[in-house]
């Protein structure tokens, strides 16, 4: 992956961050219909935001993003902004969602910052997790 800086008015950046977070009791509810909805809001908000998406993974009971961010977005924000924007939505959509959990994603995340050296290995771990040994029927 060639490095791409981006530059502002204070500086340079070149911030990735690999987040994964889960439905909540990490139910095996993001398939089908629910997972292709869920992969459009993901990417429509990281548009809003300027947000870059280098890779996305919506398996039925976890999500995998690796996103390039702006230098004023924390991790937090950054996840908190997927998870608040897209639970919203999706639950008004589907509303089989609303009646087997109380929220949709769990309180918690994963969030790790990736360097440029890392970056490939990141993209090949979520684009190849379905291939995987016991990942193949998870996936929806």
């Amino acid at each position: 992956m060639a490095r791409k800086v981006r530059r502002f008015s204070d500086g340079a950046y070149d911030l990735g961050l690999h987040v994964v977070w889960c439905p909540k009791y990490c139910r095996p509810v993001l398939g089908g219909r629910v997972a292709a909805r869920l992969d459009e809001l993901i990417r429509a908000k990281a548009d809003e935001r300027g947000w870059e998406i280098v890779a996305l993974d919506v398996v039925s009971d976890h999500v995998h993003l690796f996103v390039k961010h702006d230098p004023k977005a924390s991790a937090s924000y950054v996840a908190n902004q997927f998870k608040g924007s897209t639970s919203r939505v999706l639950r008004e959509e589907f509303p089989h969602l609303r009646t087997r959990l109380p929220t949709l994603w769990s309180s918690s995340y994963f969030a790790a910052s990736v360097s440029a050296v890392s970056a490939d290995t990141v993209r090949r771990y979520i684009d190849t997790q379905w291939e995987r040994p016991g990942k193949k029927e998870a996936r929806s």
